[in-house]
């Protein structure tokens, strides 16, 4: 039976894809400092492990007979564009303390396949209707937030242990990604949590807040699609940095019309202050085409199913 960790499987990601690799018969180990906010692991064994020591990392991955098949490493401590914004040396130190040593214990213990989850934020700003970047043009690299300078870098450390140690190392940049069982509340939420719980606890003709214009344009993967990429990617042979995305881009204010329209609410938005980040990101999704992957859940579709659970959160959070 194949073995594999799945670091970072606390979170949202990471708790979809111990589902998916246990579907496809691995023996999945869990590694987090946290457990699963909203679902009980499906991993046939979890660690609590802060992943920012050297020692637990190493301990993640130790398991008798020989050394795991794939370590997937998705912990970091990230969260939606106000946390970004607003815990810059956090991020920074937190994640490159993770992957420094996360992909050093890998190396070093004989891990043939290894995968790192980077992001679309590893991007310039870009303003809508630019010809799509590839990869590649990542480089010369100008990331708008600290979050993307660290995912560049440790995608450079990532390809470096795999060109000196017999590691086959897959890079996936996420897009921004929803669905059930996600962080919704609490300030690390992305915005289509966000903006399903501000519709769900508005009133029939209710304000919902919007930070900046609500021009700003993005594109948003469900997780299912997300995690299909992810388990593509990883047994295919394609190396460097691979976008995985849905092609459909929406403005900011476009997502709060779908999510009311699925809610059946009629809703008013107020643009008030706070941080937006980039303007657009157009990147190109051709290396993935080419094995195959399409996203099949647009964005409505995908709304349809994640705004329901978010509602059954807020309620039950009011019945408490």
């Amino acid at each position: 039976m194949r073995r594999a960790v799945v670091c970072g499987a606390g979170g949202f990601i990471g708790g979809h894809l111990v589902k998916r690799l246990k579907r496809e018969g691995t023996w999945v180990r869990g590694a987090d400092i946290k457990e699963h906010e909203f679902a009980p692991t499906a991993a046939d064994e979890f660690l609590l492990l802060d992943l920012r020591e050297r020692e637990n990392c190493e301990a993640a991955l130790t398991v008798d007979g020989g050394p795991f098949d794939e370590v997937y490493q998705l912990a970091a401590d990230m969260g939606g564009m106000g946390f970004i914004h607003s815990a810059e040396c956090e991020i920074m130190h937190n994640s490159a303390l993770i992957n420094i040593h996360m992909t050093h214990a890998a190396a070093e213990m004989g891990v043939p396949r290894y995968f790192f989850s980077s992001s679309v934020c590893v991007y310039r700003d870009m303003q809508p209707g630019e010809p799509e970047m590839t990869e590649a043009q990542a480089i010369p690299a100008h990331p708008d937030n600290e979050y993307g300078w660290e995912k560049l870098y440790s995608e450079r450390m990532a390809m470096a242990y795999g060109r000196h140690h017999p590691m086959a190392v897959r890079i996936a940049r996420f897009q921004n990604c929803y669905g059930p069982e996600g962080t919704w509340t609490g300030g690390r939420e992305k915005a289509p949590a966000a903006i399903c719980r501000k519709v769900a606890e508005a009133e029939e003709g209710g304000l919902v807040e919007v930070w900046g214009d609500g021009t700003a344009v993005r594109s948003y993967t469900y997780v299912d699609d997300m995690v299909d990429g992810i388990y593509t990617l990883m047994g295919s042979d394609l190396e460097g940095a691979v976008n995985i995305g849905c092609p459909q881009y929406v403005t900011v204010d476009e997502l709060v019309q779908t999510v009311a329209e699925v809610a059946g609410k009629r809703i008013r938005i107020e643009h008030v202050a706070g941080p937006v980040g980039v303007q657009s990101r157009n990147f190109s999704n051709a290396r993935i085409y080419g094995l195959g992957w399409r996203a099949q859940v647009e964005l409505k579709e995908g709304i349809e199913r994640t705004y329901p659970w978010i509602e059954e959160q807020v309620w039950a959070g009011e019945r408490r």
